[in-house]
């Protein structure tokens, strides 16, 4: 897998992930390093390509995060993107300076019809920038490439040392020919065979978790979602029996999905699982609690403490086995990128753990990958396009304080939601959907009878890759079908709302 290398340097930006997506996307394997990487231990990886992204301060400010000079020395490729282009004019001894703020779609013109960058791509189309600096004076030895109207150096490039240099961000769905551009320069420019598969990806893992893994024991934290249930089939190929599952039942899942759990583990799947009630303990923990910060925070800590309590029970574990993928890390403000909410399974454990090591097979990989993932292992399919589902489960579902009443009216609102939205045939087109009982009363009516209940909004998404969503507009006839139902069928709600908000400024689940 690692004989044809990219390399992600990342410098602190919140899409460096998102680059690594589209990179695979390309049949090109890639990994994520830090800007902090030596030189030295770059060199040692061996890559055909590296792309640099990220950082939201100016590369000529006090602490801006800087590579060494030598990167260019490499003989590797290397292509610039938003701060990383701003970057490379800087430290060849360019000019980058401030300039008039820019965000959004304009039109990008290709002043070099002939370099390998923009080979197929027409003269004038439409891309995405996002700056406030902009590279006033190209270094000796490049050349511009492209423009904009307020951007006469959108691209730029020294063609003989193989660096190019992009302002605009052609890692986004808002850059026409963003797929192309990345794909010349992996395949033009890199000359990468773009023969990756997610089966390289599934094969290699499996030999790895082997490697380090060997005859120790493991603990996976299973929570009967897509992520954990690929994490944990995935670490059961490699280890078999040596894998025990732990399935831990805080009582905030959905309608019935304990149950369901249980059955699919053990009599589909074929593994170890012990399953451990624990309902009463965890909302014991949460009585009261309306921050849903301490609401992860405290659940983490609950997971962990039971799984640490189940492995002394059954003998010596050396590894915990976690089911987290990209978006839980960068929302939990991995690096230098800013905290947006923590997860229990990322931002939410506690400083001492008693296992040697976590292990997080799927650390690498957005939801769509995950679920590829699991076709290639061979899971159900019915299984792989589960809904996600969060693992504090109801707990960022319910705003404020946490009840069984509460939990009661969610799992019901949400069972018909989803029910109505498979009866549409709409489950696959949407990439998630939910309830939340959010934490309003108001007055209704039913009968001649006077009512004061909950509010439940209803929350529908589509997305490529979760770090950005559109709400889905759902037919109208679906939503009076769930909403007509929810109100009639359970008792406490009496008013239901859509939700018709962005990620961003909004993020998916409401907490």
């Amino acid at each position: 897998m690692k004989n044809q290398l990219a390399i992600v340097l990342d410098f602190g930006g919140q899409y460096s992930h998102l680059i690594a997506r589209k990179v695979r996307e390309c049949g090109v394997y890639c990994e994520i390093k830090p800007y902090t990487t030596p030189i030295k231990k770059l060199a040692e990886l061996n890559p055909m390509g590296i792309i640099m992204i990220g950082g939201a301060k100016s590369v000529y400010s006090e602490g801006a995060p800087v590579c060494e000079p030598s990167l260019y020395e490499l003989g590797v490729p290397i292509l610039g993107i938003g701060y990383g282009a701003q970057l490379t004019a800087h430290i060849n001894n360019g000019k980058v300076e401030k300039a008039k703020e820019e965000n959004g779609e304009v039109t990008l013109n290709i002043d070099d019809p002939k370099s390998l960058l923009f080979e197929g791509i027409k003269p004038a189309s439409t891309c995405w920038m996002s700056y406030s600096d902009c590279i006033s004076q190209v270094p000796d030895g490049f050349k511009i490439t492209a423009s904009t109207a307020n951007c006469p150096c959108a691209a730029m490039e020294n063609p003989e040392n193989r660096v190019y240099a992009v302002q605009f961000h052609p890692e986004t769905s808002y850059t026409e020919f963003g797929n192309i551009i990345l794909d010349n320069f992996l395949k033009k420019v890199c000359n990468f065979k773009g023969d990756w598969k997610m089966s390289d990806y599934v094969d290699e893992t499996i030999k790895e978790l082997k490697n380090k893994i060997g005859d120790k024991k493991v603990i996976c934290a299973l929570s009967g979602g897509v992520d954990s249930t690929v994490c944990a089939v995935m670490v059961h190929r490699a280890i078999g029996k040596n894998l025990t599952c732990i399935f831990i039942d805080h009582g905030l899942l959905r309608k019935d999905e304990g149950d369901m759990v249980e059955d699919i583990c053990r009599k589909q799947l074929k593994m170890n699982l012990i399953r451990i009630n624990a309902q009463d303990k965890f909302l014991s923990k949460l009585e009261g609690v309306t921050d849903p910060e301490t609401k992860r925070k405290i659940i983490g800590e609950e997971f962990i403490r039971s799984f640490e309590k189940v492995g002394k029970e059954i003998g010596k574990v050396d590894f915990l086995v976690q089911g987290t993928i990209y978006p839980d890390i960068v929302e939990s403000g991995a690096g230098d990128s800013a905290v947006i909410k923590s997860h229990h399974n990322v931002g939410g454990l506690p400083d001492v753990i008693d296992f040697e090591d976590i292990i997080e097979p799927l650390k690498l990989l957005f939801k769509n990958e995950v679920r590829e993932a699991g076709l290639e292992l061979g899971i159900d399919e019915n299984l792989i396009w589960r809904q996600p589902f969060p693992g504090p489960g109801l707990a960022v579902r319910i705003i404020g304080d946490i009840t069984r009443d509460k939990i009661a009216l969610l799992q019901e609102a949400d069972a018909i939601f989803r029910e109505e939205v498979a009866k549409a045939g709409l489950e696959r087109s949407i990439s998630q959907y939910f309830a939340v009982l959010t934490n309003m009363r108001s007055v209704g009516v039913t009968g001649d009878t006077r009512t004061y209940d909950y509010t439940v909004a209803l929350r529908a998404v589509s997305t490529n890759d979760f770090m950005t969503a559109d709400f889905v507009r759902i037919p109208y006839e679906v939503l009076n079908s769930a909403s007509t139902r929810i109100v009639n069928e359970v008792g406490g709600i009496n008013r239901i709302v859509y939700d018709i908000t962005a990620k961003p400024p909004a993020t998916i689940e409401w907490e």
